[in-house]
C-alpha cells in the first residue's frame, strides 16, 4: 500500500490509467473504498469507471452508481464492460430494472459464451424476481463450469434456503475454500457467539 501511495504521488504515474486501476484494486482489496474511489474518479478508462460503479453498488449507493453509469455510457455505450455495469446498476435499482439486468446477462451469454459469473448474475436477477427454480437451474450450470466458485456456492445455498432444500452441502464446500469467503467467516463468528451464549446459559 505504501508503494501505491508513492506511485500516486508521482504526477507522471498518476496520469496513467493502468497505475490508477492497479492502485484502486489494491485499495479495494484492503477495504479502503475511499482511496479506491479517488483513483476511479479520474475516469481515465472504462475499467476505472466500471470499478467505481461496482464500489458504489457494493456500498448501497445505486443512485450514485446510476449517475456514473451515464458517464460510462456516454464514453462507450456498446462496450461489453458498459453492458455489465448496466446490469449491476439495474439489479441494484431493483423493481422493473431487475428484468432489464437479467436480459443483459442473457444477451452477453448468448452472444459470447456463458461463464460462471454470467450464470451467477442471471441467477441473482431470477432470485430477486422470486424465480428460485429458474435461478437454481442457472446456478447448476455455473457449478458445472467451476465447482469451487464461492459466489456460485453462496448463491446455491441462498437459493436452496428459499426452496426449502438442505444448504449443508454448499456451506461445507465453502468452508474448504482458501481464502475463506467473507460469508463463512461471518457464519463462524456467529457460531462462536452462539456457543459462548449457550455455554453461559448452561452454567447459569
Amino acid at each position: 500500500v505504501a508503494t501505491v501511495h508513492e506511485w500516486l504521488a508521482d504526477a507522471g504515474l498518476a496520469a496513467n490509467a493502468t497505475v490508477q486501476l492497479v492502485a484502486a484494486l489494491i485499495f479495494a482489496e484492503e477495504d479502503n473504498a475511499i482511496e479506491a474511489m479517488k483513483c476511479c474518479h479520474t475516469s481515465l478508462s472504462l475499467e476505472l469507471m466500471a470499478l467505481m460503479i461496482h464500489l458504489l453498488v457494493k456500498h448501497d449507493r445505486p443512485e450514485l452508481a446510476d449517475k456514473h453509469l451515464r458517464i460510462m455510457q456516454a464514453a462507450d455505450d456498446d462496450a461489453t464492460l458498459t453492458q455489465l455495469a448496466t446490469a449491476w446498476v439495474n439489479l441494484a435499482l431493483g423493481g422493473s430494472k431487475t428484468q432489464d439486468a437479467f436480459y443483459v446477462y442473457q444477451e452477453l451469454g448468448d452472444k459470447y459464451a456463458w461463464t460462471s459469473k454470467l450464470y451467477n448474475g442471471a441467477a441473482v436477477c431470477q432470485m430477486a424476481m422470486g424465480r428460485y427454480d429458474d435461478a437454481e437451474k442457472d446456478l447448476v450450470e455455473a457449478i458445472n463450469k467451476d465447482s469451487k466458485d464461492p459466489d456460485t456456492l453462496q448463491n446455491l445455498a441462498v437459493c436452496a434456503l428459499h426452496l426449502g432444500k438442505p444448504t449443508t452441502r454448499f456451506v461445507n464446500q465453502l468452508k474448504t475454500l482458501t481464502p475463506k469467503p467473507a460469508a463463512i467467516a461471518a457464519l463462524e463468528e456467529f457460531e462462536k457467539q452462539f456457543d459462548a451464549a449457550n455455554a453461559a446459559y448452561a452454567t447459569a
